[in-house]
């Protein structure tokens, strides 16, 4: 039995912070357990980590995309919502008289999305993928002011 201490003094934000990242620790062993189980595909789609920081101007995103090419990276961006898929390619290079013994890397597709609060301009974004980290520079779409005419 697992017994975690409750206060209610000014010490229980701490522990809803410990509390919280445990229960994602535990989501992502579960979900990689179980996606490795029941996958019947040689690709897993994974999810990767990602920080966001925002300016008043845009947002920037850093991706970790360890083994994708950028010609394998593809980023979609409708209004708020900012989508990225890629895939690292697992290649095999069979050799004459050579028997493959224990092959532990696969080919491996990341997928994440998500909404921003404000929409994002296409046009004045851009994106960057190296040493396995893609970097992206969401540039927020600036609405001109209107004025209403009073009649």
């Amino acid at each position: 039995m697992f017994v975690m201490p409750i206060t209610r003094t000014a010490h229980r934000h701490a522990y809803n912070g410990q509390a919280r990242d445990l229960s994602r620790a535990f989501d992502r062993l579960f979900d990689d357990t179980v996606e490795r189980v029941f996958t019947t595909t040689k690709t897993a789609t994974r999810q990767p980590a990602l920080d966001l920081r925002e300016t008043d101007q845009s947002y920037s995103v850093q991706l970790d995309l360890p083994g994708v090419a950028k010609e394998d990276v593809k980023v979609t961006i409708d209004g708020k919502r900012v989508s990225i898929e890629a895939a690292a390619r697992s290649t095999v290079q069979t050799i004459e008289g050579e028997r493959l013994l224990v092959r532990e890397r696969s080919a491996t597709a990341y997928a994440r999305s998500f909404t921003l609060p404000v929409e994002v301009d296409e046009s004045a974004s851009q994106a960057r993928l190296e040493n396995g980290v893609l970097s992206l520079t969401l540039t927020k779409k600036v609405r001109p002011a209107t004025q209403l005419t009073i009649g």
